[in-house]
This record gives structure tokens, sequence and C-alpha cells, in this order.
């Protein structure tokens, strides 16, 4: 400490009074304005006062502490380094290092680091977690990789917790493991853990009331995208290899998109759910998300076509000659996409070369309603005896959802259900001989501080995206291939691939050639 001058110090304790206070105007003024501020921590960088700003406004204030040690070295005139030790009053020390230059007669901050006190278990990923958990077979093609598993699966000795504390409460231990979790252990994976879902898994923000907002490991600040939102934070912060989830209107590939990961969705009752929570069985599908096309290829392969696979036939699916190299974009798709989301995927295709067909699948709401309407009647008769036994233990969001759906009547269910037979055969007509090329979702993904009609307008608007593979049982692929402005930096918008049923592994491989193909493109 010796040597800071007064005028500094003073500015380095308002900043910390600041961050006591949670006050965020104060805060923003401490930092240098403009694009070339920096603020990084183990989630990310934020570059820009506004991102850093945007930031600030989804953390919620910082556990109390004191200084008890700061550092300091002039840099250059008007410019200083100071490296500081917090100690938090609840136990742990954390580290900042920032750069702090005179501008205009202030002392403020223009580059920032933080290292928060070490945290044994991250609650709003986790529910429990090993080294491993679970030791998987020592030997096969998926050996040395980590899984995080949605709480929705069943794993021998432990409870399925669906997101919701009452609810793993009154769960009883399981007494066999999901051949969807099984095939990846006997591939040579280990469980790291079991991760966290949005409840029920009835939705796709990836906020959970009860257990915190898991982070997003390609965007600080932003929503990560459900309900598999543990798995995929898991798998995007590098906590494990591979996320074992479900998709039911677009579970798997939404997290994939918001962070940047490959997310696979398989054909309709190609992998039995035994062992696995339903919550809309016409829909519900296990899917898998990996940081690379090859660990997902090696997930696929393996468990999609092994003889003696406990989840599958063996139903080796078709390669990637098999499917064609023809594409059809789905005008209504694009359409719902937001204008920066489309520029940047028709610049994507332009730049590829890609043998591309705009085509009309027809309004999407005419998918999305009878859609919400079966997947509504399923999820009531799976879950509302629960529910009446347990008032007031769902978030308000999602207790919402159960009131809707526990008001559809069987004529309800009945017509809608009329209503998605033509719509499915049109879908798995179109990808007969090609394949559906469309960005995953609308747009980046919303901060975590969105609420209430922000994120009800960003579901539907993302449902109306998803549900029409969902609606035809097809399988469907997310590729993290377009990169956008948003208020937190750049972020990750998914592009979608959606093939006939049963081309899973074609699809997979498919993918990655394409992939390969835009990146050579942007080179």
């Amino acid at each position: 400490m010796s040597g800071i001058p007064d005028d500094l110090r003073a500015a380095f304790d308002a900043y910390e009074t600041a961050l006591m206070a949670n006050d965020l105007d104060a805060l923003d003024a401490a930092f240098a304005p403009g694009g070339q501020t920096l603020r990084g921590d183990g989630t990310g960088l934020l570059v820009g006062h506004d991102a850093i700003s945007a930031f600030r406004g989804v953390r919620g204030g910082v556990a109390p502490r004191r200084i008890e040690q700061i550092e300091y070295r002039p840099l250059a005139e008007g410019v200083a380094l100071l490296a500081s030790v917090s100690r938090y009053h609840g136990g742990g020390t954390g580290l900042q290092t920032q750069v702090w230059q005179l501008i205009d007669g202030c002392w403020l901050i223009t580059a920032a680091h933080v290292s928060p006190r070490a945290q044994a278990l991250d609650r709003s990923v986790w529910r429990t977690v090993g080294d491993p958990l679970w030791q998987g077979a020592w030997e096969g093609p998926l050996a040395g990789l980590a899984v995080a598993v949605k709480d929705v699966f069943a794993v021998k000795g432990y409870r399925i917790g669906a997101g919701n504390p009452a609810f793993l409460d009154s769960a009883r231990a399981e007494t066999t493991t999901a051949p969807a979790v099984a095939d990846l252990l006997r591939g040579g994976a280990s469980l790291r853990g079991i991760a966290r879902t949005d409840e029920f898994a009835y939705s796709v923000a990836g906020d959970n009331v009860h257990y915190g907002t898991p982070p997003n490991g390609a965007v600080p600040g932003a929503l990560p995208g459900g309900s598999s939102s543990g798995p995929a934070s898991a798998v995007a912060t590098g906590q494990a290899d591979i996320a074992l989830a479900t998709d039911t209107a677009g579970s798997v590939r939404v997290p994939a998109s918001y962070q940047g990961l490959w997310g696979l969705r398989t054909t309709h009752g190609l992998v039995p759910r035994q062992g696995v929570l339903p919550l809309a069985q016409s829909f519900d599908t296990v899917g898998w998300l990996t940081r690379d096309g090859d660990t997902l290829q090696r997930v696929a392969d393996w468990c999609l076509s092994y003889d003696g696979s406990e989840s599958t036939e063996s139903v080796y699916g078709e390669s990637a000659d098999d499917l064609p190299w023809r594409f059809l974009v789905p005008d209504e798709a694009m359409q719902a996409a937001e204008p920066e989301t489309r520029a940047a995927f028709e610049a994507l295709v332009a730049s590829s070369g890609l043998p591309v067909e705009r085509v009309s699948i027809g309004d999407l709401d005419d998918y999305l309603v009878p859609f919400r309407t079966v997947q509504g009647a399923e999820a009531w008769r799976n879950n509302g005896d629960w529910l009446r036994a347990h008032p007031g233990s769902v978030g308000p969001a999602v207790a919402e959802r159960f009131r809707v759906a526990a008001a559809i009547t069987a004529d309800d269910e009945a017509a809608a259900r009329a209503a998605l037979t033509p719509l499915r055969a049109r879908m798995q007509d179109l990808v007969r001989d090609a394949v559906l090329l469309l960005p995953t979702v609308p747009g980046p993904a919303p901060l975590r501080t969105a609420r209430g009609q922000r994120v009800d307008a960003v579901r539907r608007a993302t449902l109306r995206m998803t549900a029409p593979a969902a609606v035809g049982g097809l399988p469907a692929v997310s590729l993290p291939l377009l990169t956008l402005p948003s208020s937190l930096g750049p972020a990750p918008v998914g592009v979608c691939l959606v093939s006939r049923a049963g081309t899973d592994i074609a699809l997979v491989r498919q993918g990655i050639a394409l992939h390969a193909r835009a990146c050579r493109t942007e080179s």
C-alpha cells in the first residue's frame, strides 16, 4: 500500500463502498466510459463500458468482505496498477487486479480482472457432483469423457429432482439407471454429476427460482437456455465434456445456440426414455450437447449404432453421403428470426456457396398452438397429482404454465392432435430428399435480468422456430456458426439442420462437414 496517491486510494475506497452497497450508478461512474474498458473473471471477458454495466445489473451485489492487502505499482504518468486481496466474512479470499487511469482529473478503472473465492460447488449448475460421481468402463470410444446428466434421468442410488426441492424431497432413490445414462458409461464415459434443470423441464429460458440461474459459458450475464440449462452450462464452462439432456420443444437446441455448443435432438422414439421423467411423451426426446463436433459424433456413433446397446436396436444410421447436400430454408423461420440473425445467416449461406432453396412450411403458429395444447395436456397428466398435493412449491412462471395446462379439456387435446397430423406429414415430406437449414433461435441469449413480458415474448418467438421439428418427430442438430453483437458483447447463435427420421448419425456428420466448409470460407 506504500506510495499510493491519496486521490487514487480515495477512488478505490469509494469503489469498494459502492460494491458493498451494490450502488449501480456509482459503479458505472467508477469505470472509464467507451468501448475500450475491460472486465474479466472466470466466466469470460466483457469489452466496453456498456457490456460491463449490463453484466453488473444481473450480478446482484458482492458478498460482504474487507480489503486486507493492496499492492500499488505506477505504470506511467496518470496510470497505475492496483492488486488487492479480499477476505470474505463468510470465509475465503479473492483477488482483484485493476488498471486505474487519471481521466479529466478523476481516477477511473480502465481494466479489471476478478478472481473470486474458491467455490466447491456451483449449486446453480450441479445438484451433486464428483470426480467422478460414477466411474464408467475403463475402455471404450468415450473413455476419458465426463458427462453431466440432466436431473430428469434415473441414476441408481440417487433421486430425480426435476429442478424442484420439494419434488426431490418427495422422491425415492432410483433402483436402476436409465439406459441412456448406462450407454454412455458402458462406452467409457464417466458421470461427473447430476446437473440442474428448469423446473419439470417446462421452460426454455434456463432460470430456476430455487437454485439460481446457471452461467452462460459463452456470454457472461446472459441466460443459459433451458430446460437443459445445468448440463449445458457444465459443458460450456469446461466442467464436463458431454451433456445428457432432453428436448421436448427445444431444450437441447436452445442452450446449444445460446452457449455456442453442438446439440443433437434425436429422432423421436429412437432412444427409449425408460428412466426419464416425462414432460410430454408425444415430443420428449433424448439428446446430447458437446463443445465440438468430433465429440458429438463419437457419442452418436456409440449410442445410436453399436450392437448390444440398451437404448437402441442396432440402427447404424445412414452415412453423410446418404443425406442429400440439398438444403431448404423455411421462409417463415427467416421471418421469425431477428434482423441481425437473418442478415448473418444469409451472409453465411452466400459465402459458403450452399445449394439452398427457399420453401414455405406454413404459419409457425399453426405448429405452436396445437403443440402447446398437447404438451400441456400431457404435462398436467404427468405432474398434476403431485402439484395438487404440493401447492405453492413451483415458481411463478412454471406454475402459470401448469395452471393453463390444467384447463385443457379432452376436446381441446383431441382437436390439437388432429391439427398436428397434417403438419407432421408436411415436415416429414419436406425432408424426404432434402435437409432443412435455419437459424436455431431468433437471436442471442437474453439478459439474465429479463423478466415478465420480455421473457414471454422471447419464449414464444423461440418456440415458434423450434416446434416444427418436434411436431415432425425429426432429428435436429444445432451448430455454433453465427456470432452476433449483443449488449453483453459478441454472442453465439446456432444454425440448425433438420433431416428425416432415423438419419441422426448422418446428420451429425453432415453438420461437421458444413461447419468445416463455413470455417474454411471465413479463413
